[in-house]
């Protein structure tokens, strides 16, 4: 993808109030922190997340798929899904170890929700570290696989009697503390900026693709 050409080919396309606003958010938006869904059984929650997080200024969100397939719910993510990265791993005999050796190579410690007696707080996480949090299923959690090839595992302290918030709170509370200690997320690259400003213009412009296509700009 050009991203330069087609952001020089689709400017004169976006109103400037949509150029000020897509460069509010590319500089608010972050990669250090991403999530990660464990073959979640109620897409509904997922989408719900997917809107706090993309409200949030997360970028990526990635999905393990063994047996429950996630589709977007588009009455509850409210045209959020349409500016964050999902990142899909469903075709390996293994795609926990998939998801987690591919983030682990990029520089994330990988942390899976759980209340065992290794757990940590999420208060107590390196907010400079760029982090990965795993959510599992609200019934039975992460899998032991998940557990084992975590890098540890986070919790968020309760007061009451009830041990869980459900997925949607608990992946909001848990963004808002990371977020908290570090003031503001760090920001993308210069060159992470300039490919998500081309894909959004893509997004935003009416026949984008065949605009780019009658200036023979290579958009894929």
């Amino acid at each position: 993808m050009d991203a330069k050409a087609i952001i020089d080919t689709l400017e004169e396309f976006v109103s400037d109030n949509k150029l000020a606003h897509i460069e509010r958010v590319l500089n608010r938006r972050t990669r250090h922190i991403t999530l990660i869904f464990e073959d979640i059984d109620k897409p509904h929650n997922v989408s719900a997340v997917l809107r706090t997080a993309e409200c949030m200024g997360i970028q990526d969100l990635h999905f393990i798929k063994n047996k429950n397939e996630y589709s977007v719910n588009t009455a509850i993510t409210q045209g959020a899904a349409k500016w964050v990265t999902m990142h899909h791993y469903s075709r390996s005999n293994d795609n926990v170890a998939d998801c987690f050796e591919s983030l682990k190579k990029d520089g994330y410690k990988v942390y899976a929700t759980s209340l065992n007696e290794t757990s940590r707080s999420i208060s107590d996480l390196d907010p400079n570290q760029k982090t990965a949090i795993v959510f599992g299923t609200e019934a039975d959690g992460i899998t032991e696989e998940a557990g084992e090839k975590a890098d540890g595992f986070v919790h968020i302290p309760m007061s009451g009697f009830t041990e869980s918030f459900n997925l949607s709170v608990s992946a909001a509370i848990c963004l808002t503390v990371l977020k908290s200690m570090l003031g503001e997320w760090p920001s993308l690259s210069a060159q992470e900026k300039l490919n998500l400003r081309a894909e959004w213009y893509r997004k935003i412009v009416r026949e984008a693709d065949l605009i780019l296509k009658s200036k023979g700009v290579v958009y894929e």
